[in-house]
């Protein structure tokens, strides 16, 4: 495993080839971006989801160019708050192209999953992301190690069968 740097994996969500699929499998986050969105929604106040413009963008741009980027949400029900406010905020994102889907954790009981969220690029590349109990990033590691590509695009793909289009789950 080669640590990277949050602009190294920038550079690869805007640079794989064919395709990108991404595992969450955290029932909340902290990150410094989305944070302040949480509060706001939290408090009652609307959001215009502007601060997800860039990745809307490019999203639509993969897949107006024949890629597909995939991400699967694994979520422990009933929602927690994060999760909840996350349905809101994919919604751009879905509508921009990424084919999300979500998972309730007891579908996933049978199925041998990374200990990392992370992301497959291209099925050759996988960076694992480690967050801290707080939910805040800590560091990412890549590999491009067969053995543990496979594992992770096998994974994905055992839970992408069982799991929901983000249109049509119904968040509890």
């Amino acid at each position: 495993m080669q640590e990277i740097t949050a602009d190294d994996l920038t550079e690869l969500t805007g640079s794989f080839k064919r395709s990108m699929v991404h595992l969450e499998a955290r029932d909340a986050y902290g990150t410094d971006t989305e944070l302040p969105h949480l509060a706001k929604w939290l408090a009652g106040e609307p959001d215009d989801f502007a601060w997800l413009q860039d990745w809307c963008e490019k999203i639509a741009a993969h897949v107006n160019a024949g890629r597909s980027a995939r991400r699967i949400k694994i979520v422990s029900e009933p929602l927690s708050d994060y999760q909840r406010w996350a349905y809101g905020a994919f919604t751009p994102i879905a509508e921009a192209g990424e084919d999300i889907h979500w998972v309730p954790r007891p579908r996933v009981s049978t199925v041998g999953i990374p200990g990392n969220d992370y992301y497959l690029f291209d099925g050759k590349r996988v960076v694992f992301l480690h967050y801290a109990g707080t939910g805040l990033n800590t560091s990412f590691t890549t590999t491009t190690d067969r053995e543990v590509v496979e594992m992770c695009s096998s994974a994905f793909e055992k839970v992408w069968a069982l799991s929901i289009p983000h249109s049509e789950y119904k968040s509890t």
